[in-house]
């Protein structure tokens, strides 16, 4: 966090504050919701800290804020209502844009996880995009995707070939999903998967859509290894459909570090977290 952003939460929770300096309960949920607006999440350990309050009053006041709309309980936060992803379905194009700096950066540090000559499975996505472009310092890779849109944005020095995976076509993700993608997997030799999703909860890494969440998990398990990449704002959100939990996960690429029981749950499963800079 920018210190100029910690000063202003400082101001901000004083705000909240009677001149004793005990908190009020209707500030309190006010300065709440206006934090996690300004902020986009907020860990209830964060909460606790910042108001001076206990853990079982943060969430007594989450609690009533979520009834009331004003705002998204998550594992171990909360996030602005505009926040959640469970039934949010965008186009890819409207998302290449969102976070772009953060995604790029994320991109080139997983390129960086990479060697020469390996065979990479793809999904798709805005994350997933913007990595297929920056694997210009690599050779020989063979890509297996099952979007339309990655094999574009490959750089011609960096593959050797691609393969599309066939099935029906989802023009919001511009992905190929179904049976017939995976008919002749049993007879290929898949070293890593690099998978862009919709969440990350303590629960696993989730997608918007059912089909390809049911996509993306073939994926994961026809290869050696799998790296995710997701930036921040994918934290603590759990989406539509859940893909797998991280027990499959090598590496988490991203653009800070996950806190909470999303964090406990990344460590448990011993998936290493690369904070790209």
């Amino acid at each position: 966090m920018r210190e100029t952003d910690r000063v202003d939460d400082v101001l901000l929770i004083e705000a909240a504050q009677d001149e004793s300096g005990a908190n009020l309960p209707a500030a309190r949920q006010s300065k709440l919701v206006e934090l996690v607006t300004r902020r986009g999440q907020v860990s209830a350990g964060e909460l606790v800290s910042l108001f001076g309050v206990s853990r079982d009053t943060i969430r007594r006041d989450l609690t009533l804020l979520e009834e009331r709309g004003l705002l998204v309980r998550t594992h171990g936060g909360a996030v602005p209502r505009e926040r959640l992803v469970t039934s949010s379905i965008t186009t890819l194009d409207s998302r290449m844009n969102k976070h772009q700096a953060a995604k790029q950066r994320i991109a080139r540090a997983a390129t960086r996880l990479l060697r020469p000559r390996e065979t990479l499975m793809l999904n798709g996505g805005s994350t997933i995009a913007c990595f297929a472009a920056a694997l210009g310092d690599l050779r020989d890779l063979t890509i297996v995707t099952n979007s339309v849109h990655v094999p574009t944005l490959l750089p011609e020095t960096a593959v050797r070939a691609v393969y599309v995976l066939g099935g029906t076509y989802i023009a919001s993700s511009q992905v190929m999903v179904g049976f017939a993608g995976f008919a002749a997997m049993p007879q290929i030799s898949v070293d890593t998967a690099v998978i862009g999703v919709s969440g990350l909860s303590a629960r696993g890494c989730s997608i918007s859509k059912l089909e390809e969440a049911t996509a993306t998990k073939e994926m994961m398990a026809a290869c050696e290894r799998t790296i995710l990449l997701a930036d921040s704002s994918k934290f603590d959100l759990q989406a539509f459909a859940l893909v797998a939990d991280f027990e499959r996960v090598e590496y988490l690429v991203t653009d800070a570090g996950p806190e909470g029981e999303l964090a406990a749950a990344l460590e448990e499963a011993g998936v290493k977290i690369v904070v790209a800079q």
